[in-house]
């Protein structure tokens, strides 16, 4: 949940506030070795967790809670254990480094792998040599993490955007150091939460010693096809419910609202019409056509408030800029230009991420240089979308961001399905390096922390990451011939190969109602947009977010579902309990996120090891 910035001041005004009020960067250490080193440990433990669970279900588990409250844990354990070597414990904003450092390296870096590199083995049949799949995942990270750079100060400081899990990750750092008696309670809500998510993944994922479902169908049928297969359920699992909690009722109800149209509604039209294959009626089966939709409704919303947002976003960057050739004793004119990313740091890191990616497109998947320029330009333009998406819902939209890449080079390369894939792959690579540093960046700007130092912090994760990720997927991946079987189902890598083989015949490949849902789609989230901004400030609120509507069209319904169903509880109880609220509300919706995930990661090293 945001704050409305119109009532905080001017961006300049706002950013001084959390200067003097906030900021604890220069009172105790954070960009340390050893929060590196436990970072590092932690993040390649997490990227091989993930690769498994991104090769099973197509979805990647966030480590930002998990590895704050391992490192937690067990930094203390060892302080117990070897008091003369470890002799004091670690700082809040060392933990907060630390949890940037595993973030990049277990999450940022493993999200192509799982995807569009995991789709070219299945289009082509050959593997990517190790040498190059490493310098491809490094650059696009690289490109990612500098693309944020400009974006942070202007949806952080200025917009406040939630980013739900930057908030968990802070505040279950808050309950991990807190001392006084409230945030002892506060802890140990957190803790009983914990306890409760980590039993609903055990029995779920592990079902041991008995096993509960992960879905609850609902019942009924739409024409003639069980609800569950136009994806309406109730999903057992406390991450989506805690998430809808942090996030509020105004984006998660345009989610439901948007569910119920695109599910209830615009997909069995469709597949009246031959759209989506009734025949092989799915989740994966409606997103080939509702994803046109949902990712033209993220697209021209996300630029349309970009743009509303231009008289800011021209004096942060100007700012910013002017500072790089400014002397040093001029510098106290704005004092987070000391602790902020330099402007010049982002024309560099473009430079180096971005001919990285163009060389290797050009060198080794035979994408034109002038090509390979247009989509390091887009990639700037998609990222910036899928990190609003990521600020206001939590869901950072990567196979969404990467359709628009395959769309446009399925229209100026249509004969060419590896250019169509790889040009896609730099888009989802570089926007989830992005959005995952922002994440991070908003625990660390609730926390005080120096954002340069945790800047530096994620950018060394990159080499950890790359160094993990790139071997283990080689491990499990052998050849092409192990994707889409039961062992490894891959369904992100599908899509992709999919639509990629689908353009290769150019946009007259794409079902007429493919094309209709996505000029639609982008009218109708320039409309959104404009409507909010024309909307006096008491109606505001009651105008339809647009990236929740365009989320709800490429994620599963009962994900929607979910998410309403954690902001309306919290919502009543905030009527009903306001203290109580204000005082639990944040704890135990963090409590869940990281007792459920930090399961699921150890289930998922269960099953690499075949433990389980």
């Amino acid at each position: 949940m945001h704050q409305n910035n119109h009532t905080l001041g001017t961006p300049e005004e706002m950013e001084l506030r959390w200067y003097h009020n906030v900021y604890q960067g220069d009172k105790m250490p954070q960009l340390t070795l050893r929060a590196v080193l436990m970072g590092a440990m932690l993040g390649s433990v997490m990227s091989v967790s993930n690769l498994y669970v991104g090769l099973k279900t197509g979805w990647g588990v966030g480590v930002s809670v998990t590895a704050c409250i391992l490192s937690f844990s067990i930094y203390k354990t060892l302080s117990k254990a070897f008091p003369r070597i470890f002799k004091t414990e670690m700082s809040i904003l060392e933990n907060n480094c630390m949890q940037s450092t595993a973030s990049s390296a277990g999450y940022s870096t493993g999200s192509n792998l799982v995807s569009a590199v995991a789709a070219y083995l299945m289009i082509t049949g050959h593997s990517i040599p190790w040498p190059v799949l490493m310098a491809w995942i490094f650059f696009l990270a690289v490109l990612g993490v500098f693309l944020a750079i400009p974006m942070k100060r202007q949806l952080i400081n200025i917009e406040q955007l939630a980013f739900p899990s930057g908030i968990a990750t802070a505040e279950t750092l808050k309950n991990l150091y807190a001392k006084d008696g409230e945030a002892l309670k506060k802890a140990r809500a957190l803790g009983i939460a914990g306890v409760v998510g980590a039993g609903i993944a055990w029995f779920r994922d592990a079902g041991r010693p008995f096993a509960i479902p992960h879905m609850l169908p609902l019942p009924g049928t739409l024409q003639g096809h069980p609800l569950v297969q136009w994806t309406f359920g109730f999903e057992i699992s406390a991450i989506m419910l805690a998430a809808g909690a942090i996030i509020g009722l105004k984006v998660t109800t345009s989610m439901l609202l948007g569910g119920i149209i695109n599910y209830g509604f615009l997909a069995p039209f469709v597949a009246q019409h031959g759209a989506i294959d009734a025949e092989q009626l799915s989740y994966r089966e409606i997103m080939h056509w509702s994803t046109w939709v949902g990712a033209s409704i993220m697209l021209s919303s996300g630029l349309m408030s970009f743009a509303m947002h231009w008289k800011t976003i021209t004096r942060a960057c100007s700012r910013v800029g002017v500072l790089c050739f400014k002397k040093k004793t001029h510098l106290a004119e704005d004092p987070l230009s000391q602790i902020e990313v330099p402007f010049s740091w982002f024309l560099t890191g473009i430079l180096f991420g971005g001919m990285g990616v163009i060389w290797i497109l050009y060198a080794f998947f035979g994408t034109t240089p002038w090509m390979g320029c247009l989509a390091v330009l887009l990639t700037f333009f998609l990222a910036l979308v899928a990190c609003r998406a990521t600020g206001e819902s939590d869901i950072t939209p990567l196979g969404a961001m990467g359709k628009i890449t395959q769309l446009t080079f399925g229209v100026i390369a249509p004969t060419n399905p590896v250019t169509n894939l790889m040009t896609a792959a730099a888009t989802s690579g570089a926007a989830a390096s992005a959005a995952d540093l922002l994440g991070d960046l908003k625990s660390g700007y609730l926390l005080g922390a120096n954002p340069r130092q945790q800047f530096i912090a994620q950018f060394l994760g990159i080499f950890i990451g790359v160094l993990v990720s790139v071997p283990a997927f080689t491990i499990l991946i052998p050849n092409a011939s192990v994707l889409g079987t039961e062992q490894w189902p891959a369904p992100a890598a599908q899509v992709w190969a999919a639509v990629a083989q689908l353009l290769s015949n150019g946009l007259d490949a794409l079902h007429p109602f493919a094309r209709i849902g996505m000029w639609c789609g982008l009218t109708v989230g320039v409309l959104l947009v404009c409507l909010e901004h024309l909307l006096p400030t008491r109606l505001k609120r009651w105008a339809p977010s647009a990236m929740g509507i365009g989320l709800s069209m490429v994620v599963p319904f009962f994900n929607s579902f979910s998410m309403f169903l954690g902001a309306l509880l919290a919502f009543l109880i905030h009527k009903k309990w306001p203290k109580l609220s204000d005082q639990y509300l944040i704890p135990v919706s963090s409590g869940l996120i990281a007792g459920e995930s930090i399961i699921g990661v150890l289930i998922a090293l269960l099953l690499v090891f075949g433990i389980l």
